[in-house]
């Protein structure tokens, strides 16, 4: 039986993850940040552990209790929402600590165990990372971030036999809009040049919920995908995944800028 451990499964794409590949036949490390996430995991069946990614001495903890391992998906991450200047360097740091940081921190304090196994490593991304919008300079920059890492992993973690791929989702269902809507509200204050635009922050935070594909079926492409041989180094899976990148890469800078100025609001003067 293969062993997967997911990271960041309390909910949304992380719970349809593992519910997915444990009804596929895997035994499912479940884990999560808080308590009584890991006991709902743990009733459902799931090898439950609670887990900080940005604690180090919990990942080693976590390294000698599994006995092995055969795919790690690093999917813990959130969304940073709200003008880049208004989070500052401190909400720059909180997301890339999460959603870059800890993707290193994980995977290296899993290493010896994916070696044994010659495992696969996944990646969660977001076609963020490739079409950067207003209102989502952190959480954009740090899929980009991911993208860039899984290239250079996937080159160094080859001669080991280890596979690395990058899964890229456009809108999936998930809990994602309302957690972002609420790290845009904590941003974002009346004394805030962008705060006349404050309709249009939250709209770019609701819109990975634009017509959302059902993390269900995500968590389906997503097994079917780590199946392949030989294994994918990019896979876009959802609604907006293809038409996205498709956008940023055809069409021109200066018009791809008046389009997402005109969408969110950043054509007139503040």
């Amino acid at each position: 039986m293969p062993t997967v451990l997911i990271t960041g499964c309390s909910s949304g794409i992380g719970r349809a993850l593992a519910d997915t590949f444990r009804d596929a036949g895997h035994q499912v490390w479940a884990t999560a940040r808080k308590a009584e996430d890991v006991e709902r995991l743990a009733a459902a069946g799931f090898v439950a552990r609670q887990l900080d990614v940005n604690d180090p001495q919990a990942l080693a903890r976590l390294a000698e209790e599994l006995p092995e391992l055969d795919i790690l998906i690093n999917n813990a991450g959130y969304g940073a929402m709200g003008p880049l200047l208004d989070g500052g360097v401190e909400a720059l740091q909180r997301q890339f600590e999460t959603n870059v940081f800890s993707l290193v921190g994980v995977t290296r304090a899993l290493f010896p165990l994916l070696r044994r196994s010659k495992g696969l490593v996944v990646n969660i991304g977001s076609v963020s990372g490739v079409l950067v919008t207003p209102f989502a300079g952190a959480y954009c920059a740090s899929k980009a971030a991911v993208h860039a890492l899984s290239d250079a992993l996937r080159l160094e973690l080859a001669p080991f036999g280890i596979r690395v791929m990058e899964v890229q989702p456009g809108a999936i269902a998930s809990q994602f809009a309302s957690n972002a809507q609420h790290e845009a509200e904590q941003v974002l204050a009346a004394d805030s040049p962008w705060w006349p635009l404050r309709e249009q922050v939250q709209a770019r935070a609701r819109a990975s919920q634009d017509r959302p594909t059902p993390a269900a079926t995500f968590a389906q492409g997503l097994l079917a995908a780590t199946r392949k041989t030989p294994t994918p180094a990019l896979v876009r899976l959802g609604n907006g995944s293809t038409a996205l990148p498709l956008m940023a890469r055809l069409l021109p800078q200066r018009l791809l800028d008046k389009v997402l100025r005109k969408r969110f609001g950043l054509l007139r003067p503040l």
